[in-house]
């Protein structure tokens, strides 16, 4: 075609595409337009959606929420290549492009941009005193398929919150990602956006369906009667419009691992003590029953950003409600800044499970729903701690020592070293008990004898 003629017919369509939005639409669609021919039964778009052009076309895809994640609602619009005239309009719930090939959409309508934050004033995360651990362990496994930059900073934020504020050790936490690398539909960050430095989590595998079961086969071999799993799933999900029909897409052509698939392999690990699930994709609702129906766990609790029909909402940086969740855990965003309120609302300095959602659903993304299940009043109590965690008076002492290793040397080189003292914490402690027993018996005489002035025996 004539450069002078294809020039004409994509302004056409442009025009065409923007005229057809009503007054409101216009101020929340993006519309994107690829200006290479797609030939006649070409697949357009994730395969699972089974859209092919009819004609040689041109293609507008039109998002009519963008600031919504994956799945929600869509449309490829189709315009004859030769004339401009709209053929066809499809609704559809993903972008039409596949990895890699988003350049070929150039963006000539976007009322709505999803840009990288601004500059954001970051303070450097607290140090914390050594938690004395009982006895159990923790296993974690974080899932990201089809990944956004988001959904790789929400990932981050949750393996600093395991290693960082919980202790995990990091051979017990399995992170699959996208391709098995640092990449993503936007390509490859290069720092992490929480504190601007790079990116320290160890990605174990890709974000496939096969990868999901290896990790799940490997740690039916390694999960005991005393341990907790936490799970937390991320990037998109998908919706057949039928209740129970929620799927999480996974990499490398956003098929679907359906709730009821998944929640059956999780249902193949041994029993163990307790099973804390977060869900971050559109449609995670969906689900909460067949994870709870299914799960081997003494006690289950699963928390979802959305209810099964709707979909989640972003920013260019984060997935709201995992982000939100995850704040709760550590006791300040992902910049460092307070929270809106303190989580622990029964003030035993433990943030659990139903906690945490509880501040991530109060200050929500609006028009967001998340729900929350659990197997009995125990899932709920689940945290990322043991099952006994104790603070000793002693803690400002240490944040005395070690302000100065805290200031000169790298968080994951600090916390390694901080770790590593644990056991001669817990001898410590041992003998700070016993003197503390004692302490309080020598006062408990000394109040009683107090009460006795002022209420007599």
């Amino acid at each position: 075609m004539p450069e002078n003629k294809l020039s004409l017919v994509l302004e056409r369509v442009r025009a065409h595409a923007f005229n057809q939005l009503s007054f409101r639409k216009r101020e929340r669609t993006n519309l994107y337009l690829d200006e290479q021919i797609i030939q006649p039964g070409e697949m357009i778009g994730p395969s699972r959606q089974k859209i092919v052009a009819k004609v040689p076309s041109l293609l507008v895809f039109a998002d009519d929420e963008p600031n919504a994640d994956y799945s929600h609602p869509v449309r490829y619009l189709f315009y004859d290549a030769a004339s401009g005239h709209l053929r066809q309009e499809v609704n559809a719930q993903f972008p039409p492009h596949a990895p890699g090939k988003r350049p070929t959409f150039k963006p000539f309508h976007e009322p709505v941009r999803l840009l990288p934050s601004s500059v954001v004033f970051h303070r450097g995360w607290r140090y914390r005193c050594p938690i004395i651990l009982p006895k159990g362990q923790r296993y974690a496994l974080l899932f990201s398929g089809m990944s956004n930059v988001r959904h790789l900073n929400n990932l981050e934020y949750m393996y600093r919150m395991l290693l960082d504020e919980y202790a995990f050790k990091p051979d017990n936490i399995y992170v699959l990602n996208y391709d098995g690398t640092l990449n993503s539909l936007d390509g490859t960050p290069t720092n992490w956006v929480g504190d601007g430095t790079a990116f320290r989590m160890k990605i174990t595998g890709a974000g496939t369906r096969s990868a999901f079961e290896s990790a799940i086969d490997e740690l039916k071999k390694r999960i005991k009667a005393p341990d907790l799993l936490f799970l937390y799933t991320g990037n998109h999900g998908g919706w057949d419009n039928t209740p129970g029909s929620a799927d999480l897409c996974t990499y490398p052509n956003w098929d679907g691992y359906h709730a009821s698939d998944l929640s059956a392999k999780l249902g193949q690990l041994p029993q163990f003590r307790g099973l804390l699930v977060i869900m971050g994709q559109c449609h995670s609702g969906g689900f909460n029953s067949s994870v709870i129906a299914a799960s081997p766990a003494k006690a289950t609790s699963i928390a979802a950003s959305v209810s099964e029909p709707n979909v989640a909402h972003v920013n260019y940086d984060w997935n709201y409600f995992a982000r939100d969740w995850a704040s709760a855990q550590v006791g300040h965003d992902p910049y460092n800044n307070p929270l809106a309120f303190n989580p622990d609302s029964d003030g035993n300095g433990t943030i659990e499970a139903e906690e945490a959602f509880q501040y991530a659903n109060a200050i929500k993304y609006p028009i967001d729903d998340p729900v929350f299940s659990e197997s009995s009043e125990a899932g709920g109590d689940l945290s990322l701690g043991q099952l006994y965690v104790k603070v000793y008076w002693w803690c400002p002492i240490l944040y005395e020592v070690l302000g100065t290793h805290y200031l000169h040397l790298p968080p994951e080189e600090y916390y390694a070293k901080l770790h590593a003292i644990q056991p001669s914490l817990t001898k410590l402690s041992a003998t700070l008990d016993e003197a503390s027993t004692a302490l309080r018996m020598e006062y408990k005489a000394k109040v009683e004898r107090i009460v006795a002035e002022h209420f007599g025996k």
